[in-house]
C-alpha cells in the first residue's frame, strides 16, 4: 500500500507535464492551492480522493491512471463442459454446496424415459429446442422459454423430444432449496 501511494506524486507531476500545464494553472482549475499540490507531487502529503479527484477532472484522466491500479484482468469467464455419456453440462457455478447452477446441452435420443428420485429441488428453462419432462404422472414437452420446477424427491426423467438437441438451464439445490423468483421490486 505504502509503494502504491509513494508513486501517486511522481505520476502525478508527469501528467502535470505532459499536459504542459504549471502548479498554478492546475491550481487554478481544482481550487487546490499551490503548495498542496506541489506536497502530493513530491510525496510530501499523502493523496486523497478529495485531492485526487479535482486533479482527474483537470487533467481528463480516469482515477485509476492517478493511483496506477492494475489493468483490468480479461472479463471472459472459462467455463469448461463436462461430458456424461452423450450429455454435455457446463458448471455455472464455481462454489460448492448450496444452489448450482448448470448449462446441459441435450441430444436427440429416442430412448425411453427412466424416471429416478434423489435430494433435492430443480428449476430448468429451455433455451432451446423442446424437453421432454417425465414428472410423477405427467409427460410434457417444453418449449424455448417455459419453465418448470419440481422437487426431485418425485420420479423425474427429462430430455429431448428425440427430434432435435435441447438446451436448458437447470438450477439446482442438493438440499430442497428453493429458487425465488420476483417479478416486480417489493413493495410494489
Amino acid at each position: 500500500m505504502e509503494e502504491v501511494l509513494a508513486a501517486v506524486g511522481p505520476r502525478l507531476k508527469h501528467i502535470r507535464h505532459q499536459r504542459d500545464c504549471t502548479l498554478a494553472a492546475l491550481s487554478e482549475k481544482t481550487g487546490i492551492s499551490v503548495s498542496t499540490l506541489s506536497r502530493l507531487e513530491s510525496g510530501q502529503r499523502k493523496p486523497s480522493l478529495e485531492l485526487l479527484l479535482p486533479i482527474a477532472h483537470a487533467h481528463q484522466v480516469p482515477l485509476d491512471e492517478l493511483v496506477g491500479a492494475p489493468p483490468v484482468g480479461d472479463p471472459r469467464v472459462r467455463l469448461k463442459p463436462v461430458r456424461h455419456g452423450e450429455l454435455t453440462v457446463v458448471p455455472l457455478t464455481q462454489q460448492p454446496g448450496g444452489l448450482q447452477a448448470y448449462k446441459m446441452v441435450i441430444p436427440p435420443r429416442r430412448a425411453e424415459p427412466d424416471p429416478r428420485t434423489h435430494e433435492g429441488y430443480e428449476w430448468l428453462y429451455v433455451l432451446n429446442g423442446k424437453l421432454r419432462l417425465v414428472l410423477a404422472e405427467h409427460d410434457i414437452v417444453l418449449k424455448a422459454g417455459e419453465v418448470a420446477e419440481f422437487d426431485t424427491r418425485l420420479p423425474h426423467w427429462f430430455g429431448s423430444t428425440g427430434d432435435e438437441p435441447v438446451e436448458i438451464l437447470s438450477l439446482f439445490g442438493p438440499q430442497g432449496e428453493r429458487m425465488h423468483v420476483r417479478a416486480s421490486p417489493r413493495g410494489k
